[in-house]
């Protein structure tokens, strides 16, 4: 299905004069010749890695019970920012997954006695991963292209749809969720909140952020970005558009189907709300302020996001909504990249794909 990338380098480079996507891909054919901001993203990586793996050690008990929950919705923003930052489809019933993972996990806790680790976190990743295969087969492989419309008010009816289905449900506890999870075990030794939840959680998050850094910079990334900026044109080569959209959905759906699992448990609770419209507008918050289409933007986003928000609500109680609000519309307006934009530049949020790339940079 996949050709290759020098056909999908020059068909997007191709389309019409300032187009961002041409310039985009420009750039990284001529990388060689670009040397500003070249290394940024490692360092910008590497900083957050650092100051992720010091924060228990400097941070108050509860405040790394805080950030645990923050690093969970970092790797649930990772899940939004691969089908839109770099498919340009818009899920605004991401938390379908999340929470449907999350209610899952619970379940199994609860009327089976499964906690164990190595079977709850895989069997999460497959309820938000099978839910987004349905979901993405009805709204994306239809006879005719789906519409940006089609597919985020479908999104958006699903996930409102659980929601409902969640308060009205007995069996799912109903308005009152499930509470009381049983602690995720592995062995005889149980992962409560705490440095050691931390840590787990935090290289969970690493080890996804990575796999999908390769994914998003392999041929079949540089898909999906000539996808996102001009679809017709990359249909007219030869792609299955669709089929890829679909593949990148339902990769999405299994990393927010993970990050709802991890929450589930470290919350020892689930409740409606984290399959509703609420928690879908919140990820997209995240990707939006923090920078789409560059993962590395979606994870400080939240860390952000959720910081921000905990001070605010902390020393501003009455007014602290308005205030990120605000905050947030004036990040909107003046930086539409996302605060990662500050620091990055346009050819490092692309970078270089596959081999040939790096090839032609070591070559005399």
């Amino acid at each position: 299905m996949l050709k290759p990338m020098s056909v999908v380098r020059q068909a997007i480079a191709d389309d019409g004069a300032g187009d961002g996507m041409a310039e985009r891909v420009a750039a990284g054919q001529a990388g060689d010749r670009v040397k500003v901001g070249r290394k940024v993203l490692p360092i910008v990586e590497g900083v957050v890695l650092v100051a992720a793996l010091l924060a228990p050690l400097v941070l108050q008990d509860y405040l790394t019970v805080f950030a645990t929950r923050v690093i969970i919705l970092a790797l649930f923003a990772l899940s939004f920012d691969l089908v839109w930052g770099y498919a340009g489809i818009m899920s605004f019933g991401q938390a379908l997954f999340f929470g449907s993972a999350g209610y899952g996990v619970a379940l199994l806790a609860r009327d089976l006695d499964i906690t164990n680790i190595l079977l709850v976190l895989p069997a999460g990743t497959l309820i938000g991963l099978t839910f987004a295969l349905l979901l993405g087969g009805f709204l994306l492989l239809g006879r005719h292209p789906s519409s940006v419309i089609f597919v985020s008010l479908g999104t958006l009816t699903g996930s409102y749809a659980a929601d409902r289905l969640a308060r009205g449900w007995y069996y799912l506890g109903g308005q009152n969720g499930i509470p009381s999870i049983a602690p995720m075990t592995l062995g005889g030794y149980e992962f409560t909140e705490g440095p050691a939840f931390y840590y787990l959680v935090l290289g969970i998050l690493v080890a996804v952020y990575l796999l999908c850094r390769f994914l998003v910079r392999s041929q079949f990334g540089l898909a999906l970005a000539g996808l996102r900026e001009n679809e017709q044109r990359i249909a007219f080569f030869g792609y299955k558009a669709q089929h890829l959209k679909a593949i990148i959905f339902t990769i999405g759906g299994g990393v927010a189907g993970l990050a709802g699992s991890l929450y589930a448990f470290h919350e020892g609770f689930v409740w409606p709300n984290m399959v509703g419209v609420v928690v879908s507008t919140q990820v997209v918050l995240y990707v939006l302020f923090g920078g789409s289409g560059t993962l590395i933007g979606a994870v400080i986003g939240a860390v952000i996001v959720e910081g921000v928000s905990f001070w605010l609500s902390d020393n501003y109680r009455d007014v602290w909504p308005i205030i990120l609000g605000l905050l947030l519309l004036l990040v909107i307006l003046f930086r539409p990249l996302g605060l990662i934009s500050f620091v990055l530049g346009e050819r490092e949020r692309v970078g270089s794909f596959g081999a040939k790339a790096k090839e032609k940079r070591h070559a005399p």
